[in-house]
């Protein structure tokens, strides 16, 4: 699969742009300011149907503008695709494959996969468990569609019962049966999202570790747990036992959207004390299990957007990293840096085709 050409109108600092790809690594260099990582995000829209920076697309539009549109054209399996995301204001939008709009937008996701590393990533390894969950998300979401299916019916289902848990006390009054029917209909996608999460993370400490030992260098060995709430009873008898403290404090207290993945190397929490070079290690590690993971059920790889990742590795890490992704031949990856002579000195060193974009 193949990005081959972007055109931008309107999109964050791009009034008209237009790009084309010729080949399968692609340098994008220029000063700090001038787009590089919105052209990135141009991409990961095409890919997901949303910025990776933002869930806003208000944001996304041209100061002084009303809306923007998107067009990519793809090459997969020798078959064209031409996809648009047109944003018109005011909630209004549109994404349209070979001039088709789709119904839902989780049609699309997986369709054209993508893994994108950014420099605020680092939240995955040092954050809250949201992150985590996101990242997670974002990986099971793009080979199973099921679970893409599941997660959006528990997500509307949770935002329905949090605003019925502030209406009761608001109103004063509850109502126990309303409430157990919206738990009734909760409890399967809980249930589903927890054990595929939960067989799924089995997997994939395995490449994670392969991964974190070959860019770090070392022989650190990690491990990785899950935490839920659901190990600890069935998704129905846990909601039983919150529901008065779900009254209480207006908000659901239970479920795997408080779930988490937890690191840890030799017995000790992994993001209190390792060191910014460990972090970064295992951060890298984690979007390389994504790429891998991806490419393992698609059958070929995603497109991987590196943004400003120079700034983030030193110079031997920044190479493993670099042999890695384009072990593949039929990885396309985009990457930028604000030192071009830096980009071309390291992608000249790995003998790959490549071309260099100068914003």
């Amino acid at each position: 699969m193949r990005l081959q050409q972007l055109i931008l109108t309107q999109y964050k600092n791009y009034y008209i742009d237009h790009f084309t790809f010729e080949e399968p690594v692609v340098g994008i260099t220029g000063l700090n300011g001038v787009g590089k990582t919105n052209l990135l995000d141009a991409i990961h829209y095409l890919c997901f149907t949303k910025s990776y920076f933002t869930n806003s697309d208000t944001a996304n539009v041209q100061a002084g503008q009303q809306g923007f549109r998107l067009e990519g054209v793809f090459d997969k399996d020798g078959e064209s695709f031409k996809i648009a995301c047109i944003f018109r204001g005011q909630s209004k939008k549109e994404i349209r494959c070979n001039e088709a709009e789709y119904e839902k937008f989780s049609q699309h996701i997986g369709l054209f996969p993508c893994v994108m590393i950014a420099p605020d990533d680092v939240e995955l390894i040092i954050g809250g468990s949201e992150a985590r969950r996101r990242w997670l998300d974002t990986l099971l979401s793009q080979i199973d569609g099921q679970y893409l299916q599941q997660l959006i019916t528990y997500n509307k289902i949770l935002a329905q019962r949090n605003s019925l848990l502030k209406q009761f006390a608001e109103t004063r009054r509850t109502d126990n049966a309303l409430l157990d029917v919206i738990d009734a209909q909760w409890v399967g996608p809980g249930q589903f999202i927890f054990e595929k999460r939960r067989q799924f993370l089995q997997t994939l400490l395995p490449v994670v570790q392969k991964h974190y030992l070959h860019i770090s260098a070392t022989d650190e060995y990690l491990q990785m747990e899950y935490e839920s709430p659901l190990l600890q009873a069935p998704f129905a008898e846990s909601l039983h036992q919150s529901r008065s403290r779900d009254l209480l404090t207006q908000r659901s207290n239970t479920g795997i959207h408080k779930d988490d993945i937890v690191f840890q190397m030799r017995g000790e929490p992994f993001k209190q004390f390792a060191s910014q070079g460990q972090r970064k290690s295992l951060l890298f590690a984690l979007k390389l299990t994504e790429f891998d993971i991806i490419r393992e059920h698609k059958g070929f790889s995603p497109i991987l957007l590196l943004d400003d990742v120079f700034e983030k590795l030193d110079a031997q890490r920044m190479q493993q990293l670099l042999r890695q992704v384009c072990a593949y031949e039929d990885t396309q990856l985009f990457i930028t840096d604000t030192h071009k002579e830096r980009l071309e000195e390291a992608l000249l060193e790995l003998d790959v085709l490549h071309q260099i974009i100068s914003l």
